[in-house]
């Protein structure tokens, strides 16, 4: 009898023993899987607030528009051979983004066309990265030649086109993204870098950022405004 229970004992206890460790690696599991979606959570907590300051901002450049056109029409209208008024005329010109430009700034070249990326960029994701130029100062900005505006739409067209300003700016001719941006090149350069460009490499998408002086050209597009009226006073 004893030595039936000795023989017994061993796969008893071995039973137990991986019994235990199952149970250990289910409570394992179940943790991962609770922080796995706790990250998601907050992931998409922070999209939704990306997209909710992209929204506002994207509200309030289209007011700023709007303004800065009745402000260019009036100047229009009193500049004659002013320069105090001349120069006010080319400063809206300016903002409106009628005017070509030039200056000290960054170039920045994304391409997702590598085998490593993850996901080519969306039209959101170029709204985004255009919004943290913005947020880092940059008076003038263009993608791959379009001028950047207060009307500007970024928009997808079939399953991969992308247009700016209603002209395709992606992939036709087999080049990557360049966004060129003027301002305080200090200052873009540590808002993207930080902001953007390490979670670009993360998703596998080539990343490159040049201090350089840049042209930017003007907006080609026309302004049709067939419901809204500067109020004359």
């Amino acid at each position: 009898m004893h030595r039936w229970k000795r023989s017994l004992a061993l796969p008893v206890t071995l039973v137990a023993i991986a019994l235990g460790f199952l149970i250990s690696l289910q409570a394992q599991t179940q943790k991962n899987v609770s922080a796995a979606e706790q990250i998601s959570t907050e992931r998409m907590g922070q999209m939704k607030s990306v997209l909710s300051n992209s929204q506002a901002q994207n509200v309030k450049l289209q007011e700023d528009h709007r303004v800065l056109l009745e402000q260019l029409d009036a100047a229009r209208k009193k500049v004659g051979t002013d320069p105090q008024l001349l120069a006010q005329l080319k400063q809206l010109q300016i903002l409106e983004g009628i005017q070509a430009v030039e200056g000290p700034g960054i170039q920045i070249s994304i391409d997702d066309r590598s085998q490593k990326a993850l996901f080519p960029l969306s039209p959101d994701d170029i709204a985004r990265l255009i919004n943290t130029l913005k947020f880092a100062g940059a008076e003038a900005i263009s993608i791959n030649g379009q001028r950047i505006v207060g009307s500007t739409a970024i928009v997808l067209s079939g399953s991969s086109t992308i247009l700016v300003n209603t002209i395709p700016i992606n992939h036709t001719e087999g080049i990557p993204y360049e966004l060129d941006a003027i301002g305080d090149q200090d200052t873009l350069l540590d808002y993207f870098s930080k902001l953007e460009a390490a979670t670009l490499k993360q998703n596998g998408q080539t990343v490159s950022i040049t201090r350089k002086t840049l042209s930017i050209p003007s907006y080609k597009g026309a302004y049709v405004f067939k419901k809204a009226k500067p109020i004359v006073p």
